[in-house]
This record gives structure tokens, sequence and C-alpha cells, in this order.
């Protein structure tokens, strides 16, 4: 197992753009502390952010997760590049040549997603904690460490995201055009989760019963929106006559159904690499 990862860790550092793209992550993930200094005045209206509570405990871990997880799509890059240089630079025939059997293959390529995946949610832990103790008005150890549900959405939700990457990256072979159906992919959920919610279903919960089964879908439920969460945006609500009835929390049947699809992408991955004439 550590010979598979140490073997796919040099292939991703020996390349400069897998090497920019992975370091440019973990910079960008440190730019949610710029996100403190940032302030409005404009008159009567005046707004610092971190006045506003999103680095309080807990909720500092349903808003750092969140964040952090929209910028997963440069190490999604990174996954999906990794397989297509397989193909490119020959190196996957290379590596059954000298022995290495296609199922140690996709397990290399697996545990270099959870490794990414583990470091990514160890970063986030550590600057959550300590921008929370910097800005947050409780730090009691009791509040502190609530919700941390959300670190470990947070890690399912990387593992299922980059495992359909590397599903798409050996499916297409090239790097542009999987990241090119990920996005229709992403557009064709969208627009079936429209058809269903206001067409098909437009009186009733059952088209959120079915969606929360698309593969996006489900890992996007993992860690819905935190904004609405705030006490302004509530209090704004409030007076505008709008009640907010939504679900915050990370739900047991949610990171079920994200890990069968991380099952059925590996698996997919497996069959179809072995079935494949390379």
């Amino acid at each position: 197992m550590k010979r598979l990862l140490s073997i796919e860790l040099q292939k991703i550092w020996k390349n400069k753009a897998s090497r920019v793209l992975t370091l440019t992550y973990f910079i960008l993930l440190t730019f949610i502390a710029l996100i403190a200094s940032i302030k409005f005045d404009l008159g009567i209206f005046k707004l610092h952010l971190a006045e506003m509570g999103i680095f309080n405990f807990p909720f500092i871990w349903h808003f750092n997760t969140y964040i952090a997880a929209i910028l997963k799509l440069f190490l999604a890059i990174v996954i999906v590049s990794m397989m297509a240089n397989e193909y490119s630079y020959g190196t996957l025939k290379q590596n059954l040549i000298d022995g290495m059997s296609k199922k140690e293959f996709i397990m290399s390529k697996f545990l270099t997603i959870i490794l990414f995946a583990a470091v990514s949610t160890v970063f986030v832990f550590i600057m959550s904690l300590i921008l929370g103790f910097s800005f947050s008005s409780y730090t009691e150890i009791g509040i502190v460490f609530s919700d941390l549900e959300y670190i470990l959405a947070y890690f399912i939700k990387l593992i299922g995201f980059f495992s359909f990457c590397l599903f798409l990256g050996i499916l297409v072979k090239r790097s542009a055009f999987a990241l090119g159906f990920l996005l229709v992919w992403n557009i064709i959920e969208g627009i079936a989760k429209g058809i269903l919610t206001f067409k098909i279903f437009p009186d009733s919960d059952k088209a959120s019963y079915i969606t929360q089964f698309f593969p996006l879908e489900s890992m996007s439920n993992l860690i819905v929106e935190p904004f609405s969460r705030l006490s302004i945006i509530k209090s704004i609500g409030n007076q505008i006559g709008i009640e907010n009835g939504k679900d915050y929390g990370v739900h047991f049947s949610s990171i079920i159904i994200v890990l069968c699809w991380t099952g059925i992408f590996t698996f997919l991955s497996y069959r179809l690499l072995k079935n494949r004439d390379l």
C-alpha cells in the first residue's frame, strides 16, 4: 500500500502542472482567513464579516467546510490529469509491464484520493481552530468541538467527488473532455432537478427525495449553504416575512448515499480499466 501511494505521489510531484495546482489549492484555502479582514463602510451601512459571526464556534465548521468544498475543483483537475497523463505518457502500460496489476493500479489512485481528502480535511480543521480561537465569541471546549460532523462530511464529500473525477478520467482519457463531461453532468442534474421540482412534483417533497440520489446532488447535500444561518440574514428574513425552515444538519443517509456512489465509481473505474485493451 505504501509502495503504491509512493509511486502516485512521485508522478504528481514530477508533473509541474499538478504540483502547481495542488499548491494553489492549499494556498487558496488559507485565503479564507482574509475574509475576516473584509469591511464595508458605506455611510451608515457598516459591515465587518468577522463580526457577523462567521468565525464563531461551532458555526465556523459549517462555514469553512462549505467554502473549502467550492475550491475542490483544483484538486479535481489534478485527479483527472493524473489519469489522463497515464495514457498520454504511457506510464499506465509501463506500470502493467513492470508487474503492477490493474487492481493495484486503481488502488493506488484511490489511495491518492483518500490522501488528498485527508490532508485537505486536516488543513481545514487546523485553520478553523486557529480562526475560531482568534475571532469566536465562544471558546468553551464543549462549544468548540460541537458540530464536527461537518468535518466528516467534508472528508466524505471530497472522496466521493474525486472518485467521480477518477472514473471520468479513465472513461474519457483526456482531462479537458473529462472536466467538460463533469460540467455537462452537473447541468443535466440541474435540469432534471428543475423539471422534477417545478413540473412533475411541484406540490410535494418527492422531487427532493428523488434528486438526493443523484451523484453530484448527493455530494452537495452533505454540506448545505450556511449563510442563511447567520443572525443578520435571519433578521432580514423575519423583517420581510420570509420564514427559514431549512435543515442544515449532516444526515447519516446523505453520507451513506455518497459512500455508495464512491464504491460504484471506484468499481466502474476498475471494470472499465480491466476490460479495456491497453
